[in-house]
Parts: structure tokens; C-alpha cells; sequence
């Protein structure tokens, strides 16, 4: 019996070089190439040149001669080669080499009918494999329906999951633009307070420095004519003649000296303690929750004793 190699080699001889398959209608060049017929007209009408696919060589007589011979043997290697691949996609027993035909139910394994005959077969129970098939066919159809419907389980779950994570992105979402909301609204509030405080701040720093500006006018007052009286006082010391210096000083007004007025330092400071950090925070907080309201719906009967609720149950004032 001839090797697979030897077959496929002798049957690699009847194959077109063109199309790759067995010679159909095979026909010869004047170089002494084969192709089928149909497939060297279509390669000429492509490439719109007569030459030989094979060797290039330019065709000058382009008469297409049978090969009878060729096509013969393309037919046998055809079937041999159908015939190899039908009995290729058979089973057959390693032990004998014959084609299994039979299931052993007690060894759940398939043999031939040799193996079957054995002696360590005699009380085993055998079937044909295709009254196997239908068995185990039922079998694997229970387990395909039952794996179908733990799949379809299972993704339920998956899209009940993803619905979780859906929700919990959405409720972050919204509890984020929330709290940037709301520590907007603080912050709007924070800037409004400043700019209430930095006033009141202002207004005092206002009328206390007025008050002490007002004092040190008042005392520049009184030093102008001190030091207006001492360069009088002065030019008398200075007076040469005593005549004149008794008659200035027996008939001058009265010194501003004997009439000085007493002066005293204003006193005046901001009351630091109502912007001191504690005290504004405790004030700051007292003013958000006296601004800020909850509506909420309330069961009077469910609600807390000391929680105190509005006649509609609508709203309680933190």
C-alpha cells in the first residue's frame, strides 16, 4: 500500500497551478505548462497578455491542446483525496484499526466491534453510538438550558449591579453639587458678614480717632497761646527800662498762665472682644442656623417630644 506521502506527492502533480485545486478540463501551453481551461483564459483576459503564468514565457501559438491523460488522473486523485478525508474524519480504534462503531455503557467509552467481542466486555452493556448520541445529546441539552438559565441569572444580577452603581453615582452627583450649593450660599453669607464687620470696624475706628483728633486740636489750642504769652513774657524780661516795665506789667490782662485750662488725654479703643475668633464663630453659626430653614413633611404622633412643629408639619426652624 502506498505511504501518505506517496500519495500526496503523485497527487500534487494533477493540481492547477492557478486556482490550487485539481485540473479541470486541463490543457497544455506550446512551453509545456498545465492549467485548467477556464483558468488560463481568465488570467489571459486579466492580464490582457499571452504568456505563461508558470514561467513567463510569451505564448506565440496559442492553440490550447487536451490532456486526456491529465484529466484522468486528475479525477482519480480527486476521489482518493475525498476518499482520504472521509476516512480521516472517521473514529478508529488504536488498538485495531478498525472503525469504531459501538459505546460501552459501563466503561463510557467507544471501541470497535473487535474490542467489543473481547473478553473483558462479555457482560457489559453496549449501544450504538448513534442511540448514544440521542442519550447524552438529551443530557447535554438539560445541561445547556440549565447553564442558560444560571447565565441569565447572573446577568440579571450584573444589570441589577450596574443600576447600584448607577445610583450611587448619581446620588454623589447630586450630593456634591449640593454641598458646592450650600458652601456657596455660606460663603456668599461669610462675605456678607465680612463686609459688615469690616464697616462696624471702620464706623468706630471713625468716631473714636474724630473724638481724639478733636482733643489734639483743643490741646494745640491751649499750647499756641501758652507760647504765645511766653514770647510776651519773654520781650518783658527783656524790657531795659524799668519804667516802661512796671507800667506793661501793672496794666497787662491777666496772664493766660493763671487761667490754664486742664487737659487730659482722650481715651478710646475697639471692642476687640466682639471679633475675637470664638466669639465670631459662635455668632457666625447662630446667624447661619437662624437663615437656614428645613422643609420637611413631619408625623406629630413619630416626632420627636422635644421637636417643636409647625401647624402645617411642614417646616421647623433649627
Amino acid at each position: 500500500m502506498a505511504s501518505k506521502d506517496q500519495v500526496e506527492s503523485w497527487t500534487e502533480e494533477a493540481i492547477c497551478p492557478i486556482c490550487l485545486d485539481f485540473f479541470t478540463h486541463p490543457v497544455s501551453l506550446e512551453c509545456g505548462h498545465y492549467f485548467c481551461r477556464s483558468c488560463i483564459t481568465q488570467s489571459w483576459d486579466r492580464e490582457r497578455k499571452y504568456s505563461c503564468p508558470e514561467c513567463r514565457e510569451e505564448i506565440v501559438d496559442r492553440t490550447l491542446r487536451v490532456s486526456r491523460a491529465l484529466a484522468r488522473l486528475s479525477e482519480k486523485a480527486r476521489t482518493l483525496s475525498l476518499n482520504r478525508k472521509e476516512k480521516e474524519s472517521k473514529c478508529h480504534c488504536e488498538k485495531h484499526q478498525e472503525e469504531v462503531k459501538l459505546f460501552c455503557e459501563t466503561d463510557k467509552k467507544l471501541m470497535c466491534v473487535i474490542c467489543a467481542a473481547g473478553q473483558e466486555h462479555v457482560k457489559h452493556r453496549f449501544m450504538q453510538i448513534e442511540e448514544a448520541v440521542e442519550i447524552y445529546k438529551v443530557q447535554v441539552k438539560s445541561s445547556f438550558e440549565s447553564l442558560t438559565k444560571k447565565i441569565l441569572e447572573i446577568q440579571q444580577i450584573q444589570q441589577l449591579q450596574k443600576r447600584k452603581i448607577s445610583e450611587v453615582l448619581e446620588q454623589s452627583h447630586n450630593l456634591q453639587s449640593k454641598i458646592k450649593s450650600q458652601f456657596a450660599e455660606l460663603q456668599q453669607i461669610l462675605t456678607e458678614k465680612e463686609q459688615c464687620l469690616l464697616a462696624d470696624i471702620q464706623e468706630d475706628e471713625k468716631r473714636i480717632v474724630n473724638k481724639m483728633e478733636w482733643n489734639v486740636r483743643r490741646i494745640q489750642e491751649n499750647l499756641n497761646s501758652l507760647q504765645e504769652e511766653l514770647a510776651k513774657l519773654q520781650e518783658q524780661m527783656d524790657q531795659k527800662d524799668r519804667v516802661i516795665f512796671l507800667k506793661e506789667e501793672l496794666g497787662g490782662k491777666k496772664r493766660v498762665s493763671d487761667e490754664f485750662k486742664t487737659l487730659s488725654v482722650t481715651d478710646g479703643a475697639l471692642q476687640i472682644e466682639t471679633f475675637d475668633h470664638h466669639f465670631l464663630i459662635s455668632t457666625l453659626w447662630r446667624e447661619i442656623y437662624a437663615i437656614k430653614r428645613v422643609s420637611v413633611t413631619m408625623d406629630v404622633e413619630t416626632a420627636h417630644p422635644q421637636l417643636e412643629v409647625s401647624e402645617d408639619r411642614k417646616e421647623r426652624e433649627i
